[in-house]
């Protein structure tokens, strides 16, 4: 472990202003291989071919938005271990990493909100808070010292398998679209999907830490955005999220449309799901901001 480790860390030089290392190029490359595939979509479109890509961004981005997030990262449901496993790995064919790095850096997000510390802080800018930071690894890791934060993740074998292999299951699903579908399976239902997930998600980060309305006093940039929350299936309610991360819902609003909640609820109402936790109305007004406005006055 520790010798690959230092093989993925081992720098290769320095480009753009700073320090690159094989993961870092490695990252790079996969990213400019997704939007090559993307850019040649266009040229190989079919509806089959479409509608394979919007199935895939439903389940992957599923699998992120309810797996990575809401379950592992802020345990905010339980469901039986068949099914946190399933969609584990349905988040791992969004290429956003294993699910013990991804836990971890969100973990690191919310204790460093805003800081220097801050894995994607959107003090460093927009291009940092949105993709830089995974392009810089030696920053990110060394900003925290590493994956410290995730053992409860690193104590099972399914994760820690997943975590040295979740590149392969990616590039067997893309190989798997091409045997059965040609080039348009491959550029829609890889290029065209995970391009559009990867930059919903990371959009999190970054427009949802700068733009749109603060509505709870959290005492950091999170923003609530509409347009987020529907391309990142609920996730672009940030500020809502940030006021109370232990919740599995985050479209806190009946208009406020949550696909992943949704989903948590389905699960929640055919047994599946339990132990659900939401804040209350009293917990709801006691961080709103014009409650905070009233105090003051007062």
């Amino acid at each position: 472990m520790r010798l690959l480790v230092k093989l993925v860390m081992m720098p290769c030089g320095e480009y753009f202003g700073r320090k690159w290392n094989l993961l870092d190029i490695v990252t790079a490359a996969v990213f400019l291989t997704m939007h090559c595939l993307c850019v040649m979509a266009p040229f190989h479109f079919t509806w089959p071919a479409f509608w394979v890509a919007f199935a895939l961004y439903v389940v992957t981005g599923v699998g992120v938005t309810l797996s990575f997030h809401r379950h592992l990262a802020h345990r905010s449901f339980r469901i039986p271990k068949w099914l946190e496993y399933l969609f584990a790995y349905f988040g791992v064919l969004s290429l956003q990493g294993s699910p013990i790095e991804w836990v971890s850096s969100h973990r690191y997000h919310h204790q460093f909100t805003d800081t220097v510390k801050d894995v994607h802080s959107p003090l460093q800018g927009f291009w940092f808070s949105h993709m830089g930071w995974i392009l810089d690894s030696g920053s990110r890791f060394g900003k925290y010292g590493g994956l410290k934060n995730v053992e409860d993740l690193k104590r099972q074998a399914f994760y820690r398998f997943l975590h040295h292999t979740f590149l392969l299951h990616s590039f067997l699903l893309g190989t798997l679209l091409y045997v059965v579908g040609g080039l348009p399976f491959l550029t829609w239902g890889m290029g065209v999907r995970m391009v559009c997930l990867f930059h919903s998600t990371m959009l999190v980060n970054s427009a949802g830490h700068m733009w749109g309305q603060q509505v709870y006093h959290t005492g950091d940039t999170s923003r609530n955005n509409w347009w987020l929350g529907l391309l990142a299936l609920g996730e672009g309610w940030h500020n809502n999220h940030h006021a109370f991360d232990y919740s599995a819902r985050q479209g806190l609003e009946w208009w406020q449309i949550d696909v992943t909640w949704y989903v948590i609820s389905f699960l929640e109402a055919i047994g599946l799901a339990t132990d659900v936790k939401t804040p209350t109305q009293a917990q709801k007004e006691r961080k709103a901001f014009h409650q905070k406005t009233m105090a003051t006055q007062n």
